[in-house]
Order: structure tokens, then sequence, then C-alpha cells
């Protein structure tokens, strides 16, 4: 058993940034095309988080052309760049699934104080 964990903490990665639910950010994502690889921004809403050791995820939600778009993201990915926190948001729930009913201006979260 120490070997899985062994491998299990070398893959881990220790240099993205801090987030929570309900924080807006930006995941820089590596697209592979043919032979080519260039980077993806998807900004949007953190609504959910699961931890876990290499298993853990995360899920965006954005708007795009008013339509909802979510997307789960492994954590410890190599194809994750980099993650950018643009604002923190506050919010009461770890999971806030509700946003998925709210529109436009209902669906904006409270910023969090400094």
């Amino acid at each position: 058993m120490d070997v899985i964990k062994q491998i299990e903490r070398e893959q881990l990665r220790m240099d993205l940034a801090d987030f929570s639910p309900g924080d807006l950010i930006k995941v820089h994502v590596r697209i592979r095309e043919g032979e080519k690889e260039r980077i993806q921004v998807f900004q949007g809403v953190v609504i959910a988080k699961k931890n876990g050791t290499v298993d853990a995820t995360f899920t965006v939600r954005k708007m795009s052309y008013g339509i909802g778009v979510e997307r789960i993201f492994p954590l410890h990915s190599p194809a994750i760049a980099k993650i950018e926190v643009v604002e923190k948001g506050r919010v009461r729930r770890s999971k806030i699934y509700y946003l998925r009913g709210l529109k436009e201006k209902a669906a904006r979260m409270k910023l969090r104080r400094k």
C-alpha cells in the first residue's frame, strides 16, 4: 500500500492557485490538435469541488451565448497549464448547483470582503 500512496503523492500538483466554490476563475487548458498544442482559457464560476488525492476534481460553469456550459476538470491533470482566481465569491454552501436554475443577473455571486 505504501508504494501506491507514494506514486499518488508524486502525481500531486502544488503549483495551482487556491480556490473554493463561488470563485470566478480562469482555467488555462492545453489543447492538442494534431501535432500542435495551444492553450485555451475557460472562465467561469466554480460550482463544485470534489476533494481527494489524485482523483480530485472541480466543476466550472459559464454562460456562453445564453446557454450554460459546465466542464469538469481533474485538479492534478497535466492538461491544466494554470488556474487564475479573478474574483473571490461569497457563498454559504460547498456545492452551488442552484446556479443551474438561475438566469443572468440572479446567477451573479456576491464578492468576498477583505
